[in-house]
């Protein structure tokens, strides 16, 4: 087997899946039959490749205008991928031009484009001649930025903001794990570090599956702001918890391990069929419901729920690189439908006095601050509750004016930066 062109070709339709179905590339890299036969070198290359391309799209399609005279369309669009494929490797990751023009001839000429041969080699060459050059003094965090995220950003945090969160997409995330217990001792097996909030983080890469403490479940993978929302519903031990919208249930999890009674609904028995692996590999336990948290009717009201409501995830484009060009205003607008309904029947499940914790990881105001304060204007009976500094150590920063949080990926740059979560904490006050 040509490994090389093999591992190329499935990032190539990979990435054909992605940018031009509109397939997540979680979900495109999983049904992707060639991608799982490959060795695990060969499938951490075409990740990196893939996610880079993400990262980078606005720069490299910046570079590849100036050399391409007409658009490649129609049946001629794959050599537009292609060449992006091409592009990333010689300006990005430091392959070798043979390596990274040859396979990309190779791949237009398998996919019977052959007239495309000339100019993919011949564009690439110049690519490669000229190294970094090409991409000059290109404004790299707006370039890499769709239009409509960087207009709302501006309008909500201001420019120096805006650009501080562009710049962070720009790196990959470190792997973010939350213990079980004993945060220390799993830091130190796994040479990491725990952050303020009680996350271990480690530097990403390698296999977590073969990391110490996986098998027994003994940590979960989670990012260090999706911690948070459970940690602050507070001392819930022997309290009967909801956590809706589940899967694939990290928080579920955690919510557990507090000594919560914990029930899980999700409308994805896929998802929820996750959510039952990882729970029974940390030795936990929690009732699953599979069904549409926004008309599920429990027998009994809870203390406690946990709404991290469905969004467009913009505050996690660190890790998911592809969601700034799969997501767009009307998707924002379209969940901040779901999400009210989604708070309304929350509380509705609640008992009076009990505690509800919204969370969104998503930078859209539509998504987060916009909805909760649309509830507070319509609904009497709930009120907010003010998270304070010391329920967040480390990151008080992210705690604002309206006693909310609002994390940003620009947070704790030195310690490798965080995702984007606004969380908001309230309390049903009484019936209606």
């Amino acid at each position: 087997m040509d490994t090389p062109l093999a591992s190329r070709r499935a990032a190539l339709e990979v990435l054909i899946a992605c940018l031009d179905k509109g397939q997540p590339l979680d979900d495109a890299l999983a049904r992707h039959q060639g991608f799982a036969s490959l060795e695990p070198r060969d499938r951490a290359f075409v990740r990196l490749l893939l996610a880079t391309t993400l990262r980078r799209l606005g720069e490299i399609d910046d570079v590849l205008k100036g050399l391409v005279a007409r658009p490649l369309e129609g049946a001629n669009a794959l050599g537009h991928q292609v060449l992006r494929l091409g592009a990333v490797q010689l300006l990005f990751l430091g392959t070798p031009a043979h390596a990274a023009v040859d396979t990309s001839v190779r791949l237009v000429e398998g996919a019977h484009l052959p007239h495309l041969k000339g100019l993919v080699n011949a564009v690439l060459r110049r690519v490669a001649r000229e190294g970094t050059v090409p991409l000059g003094d290109h404004d790299a965090a707006r370039l890499n930025t769709p239009l409509w995220l960087w207009e709302s950003w501006m309008e909500a945090y201001g420019e120096a903001a805006t650009r501080a969160i562009a710049a962070a997409h720009l790196s990959e995330a470190p792997l973010d794990l939350t213990p079980r217990t004993d945060a220390a001792f799993w830091a130190g097996r796994l040479e990491a570090e725990v952050l303020p909030t009680g996350t271990i983080r480690r530097g990403a890469g390698g296999n977590i599956t073969e990391l110490p403490g996986f098998a027994e479940g003994a940590w979960w993978v989670q990012d260090a702001a999706a911690a948070l929302p459970a940690r602050l519903l507070g001392d819930i031990a022997g309290k009967r918890v909801a956590d809706l919208c589940a899967a694939p249930g990290g928080k579920t999890l955690q919510l557990c391990a507090a000594g919560a009674a914990v029930t899980a609904v999700d409308i994805s028995a896929r998802r929820m069929a996750r959510l039952g692996d990882n729970l029974m590999r940390a030795g936990l336990k929690a009732e699953l419901v599979t069904a549409d948290a926004t008309k599920w009717l429990p027998t009994e009201k809870f203390d406690a729920i946990l709404l991290d409501a469905p969004c467009s995830g913009t505050g996690t484009l660190r890790r998911h690189p592809d969601i700034a060009w799969l997501k767009d205003e009307y998707d924002v607008d379209r969940l901040a439908v779901t999400q009210d309904r989604l708070l309304l029947h929350a509380l509705d499940l609640l008992k009076p006095g009990g505690t509800l914790v919204y969370a969104v990881c998503s930078l859209q105001e539509d998504e987060g601050p916009a909805r909760i304060e649309a509830l507070l204007a319509r609904d009497r009976r709930v009120e907010r509750v003010l998270i304070a500094a010391d329920e967040l150590p480390g990151l008080a920063e992210a705690i604002t004016p309206k006693g909310d949080v609002r994390t940003l990926p620009s947070m704790w740059t030195e310690r490798g930066g965080i995702d984007g979560f606004y969380i908001a904490r309230l309390r049903r006050s009484y019936e209606k």
